[in-house]
């Protein structure tokens, strides 16, 4: 039965503390939750901060605790959240404490043993998973007030992020929950630039729980804030990042491997720059190329700054894998992942024999080569060549002007040196002839 009391408990205003998160608040975007997907560990470089959590609003007074819907974020409406193990207090809507009010449980699972009625209240105590549901009262009369939804659940943890910059204009962020909340959960996603201007760091709903900087600063420091947020509170993680750190550009596209005619121990690998990079003198590529037999486990690998490469060791009658990845000019950041593997046979066949050819039209199975990074019928020069070019002769031409400078600083210490000699030897000229026109002269003319 109901009894006077003071006034029903009632619904803190919905509303979220922004010292949780001093970053995210501001200008930030905003998405729903979704699937768990993994941010990349790699070498990143990265300095992640000390994060930070906050509890929303409790409702009421004493032990007795319930967060309304709307309060905190992505709460339903007429849906009460409570925290995993904490009491809560359920207030009819239609009710009046100071009448006789009625609980029941939909389901035909009964009211859980240790609840009671107070002030028209039902109160619940350690609520656990079990105790979710809905709840329905009523007056003394038996006319229905009103229903109540319970959701138990937990408040969020400081998700773990990790960034990666896929070219030299955009990075990416990934993060991943730390807390398995059962709750309806969404992210605010910001970041900080080098001018200490906040702005969106912007979600894809194509992409759940990444967020992307678009046009960003490649050798500047950002601070990513990601904050995730549920009707129980929020928790934030802070990231310190360069994005030329973190670089590790998209596999290479389009594959090719083709054999080379009358060369049964060759094979022609081509690619093409990600589409993801925007090729570029300043920021280019350079390659590696990875092979081997089917059949065999060990790999063998070329580097190079080209867009295709010769194979000159394949074994004569085996199919072949290969892959290539891809990493920045200048080795900032770390390799792609590997292309997918393209396989190919090598022509097939012996060469000509020379007895059974005129001496004008023989062909030789060239000798079984290292691998190089340059190929023997069919050189490819491309900017990558020019670039190699051009820092020989920068690398020459600075050694030439250190050399230069050495040697006229040797030839002025030599010069400073003979010069203090001959000042030396002038003195002692010096002396002995006055000592020599002193023992010339009388001994009476000495006194």
């Amino acid at each position: 039965g109901a009894s006077a009391a003071p006034p029903p408990l009632r619904s803190p205003r919905p509303r979220l503390d922004r010292r949780a998160a001093p970053l995210a608040l501001l200008r930030a975007s905003r998405s729903g939750g979704g699937r768990a997907l993994g941010g990349r560990p790699g070498q990143q470089q990265q300095q992640q901060q000390p994060a930070g959590r906050r509890a929303a609003p409790s409702a009421g007074r004493g032990p007795w605790r319930a967060w309304a819907a709307g309060a905190g974020a992505a709460a339903a409406e007429g849906v009460t959240y409570a925290e995993l193990g904490r009491d809560v207090a359920l207030t009819c809507p239609g009710g009046d404490p100071n009448s006789t009010t009625r609980w029941q449980r939909h389901g035909g699972s009964g009211l859980p043993s240790d609840s009671r009625v107070q002030q028209g209240q039902l109160l619940l105590s350690h609520v656990d998973p079990s105790s979710e549901g809905t709840y329905s009262c009523q007056n003394g009369a038996g006319l229905p007030l009103g229903s109540v939804v319970l959701r138990v659940g937990r408040l969020p943890g400081p998700p773990s992020v990790s960034c990666r910059a896929s070219n030299y204009e955009n990075f990416t962020c990934f993060w991943t929950p730390s807390v398995e909340t059962h709750l309806p959960t969404r992210y605010i996603t910001s970041y900080l630039s080098p001018v200490k201007s906040v702005g969106p760091c912007v979600q894809d709903p194509g992409r759940p729980l990444t967020c992307t900087v678009s046009k960003s600063e490649y050798w500047s420091l950002y601070r990513v804030n990601v904050t995730e947020v549920n009707p129980l509170g929020s928790s934030f993680t802070l990231l310190n990042i360069i994005a030329q750190r973190i670089t590790k550009p998209d596999p290479p596209e389009h594959v090719r491997v083709e054999p080379v005619p009358q060369a049964p121990r060759r094979l022609r690998v081509s690619w093409e720059y990600p589409s993801s990079w925007r090729k570029e003198l300043s920021f280019q590529l350079h390659f590696r190329l990875r092979y081997r037999p089917v059949l065999h486990d060990s790999w063998s690998t070329i580097e190079t700054s080209n867009m295709s490469e010769e194979i000159t060791d394949a074994i004569m009658g085996l199919e072949h894998t290969v892959q290539v990845s891809a990493k920045d000019y200048l080795d900032a950041g770390s390799w792609s992942e590997w292309s997918p593997e393209v396989r190919a046979w090598p022509a097939a066949g012996q060469v000509t024999e020379p007895s059974q050819a005129s001496p004008d039209t023989i062909e030789l199975d060239p000798p079984a080569e290292e691998p190089s990074p340059v190929p023997d019928n069919e050189p490819v020069a491309g900017q990558g060549d020019s670039v190699e070019k051009v820092a020989t002769l920068v690398s020459l031409g600075v050694f030439a002007f250190f050399a230069l400078v050495a040697l006229l600083l040797f030839a002025f210490l030599v010069w400073i040196r003979a010069k203090k000699q001959s000042k030396e030897a002038d003195k002692h000229q010096e002396l002995l002839a006055g000592a020599t026109h002193l023992k010339a002269l009388p001994k009476g003319q000495i006194l």
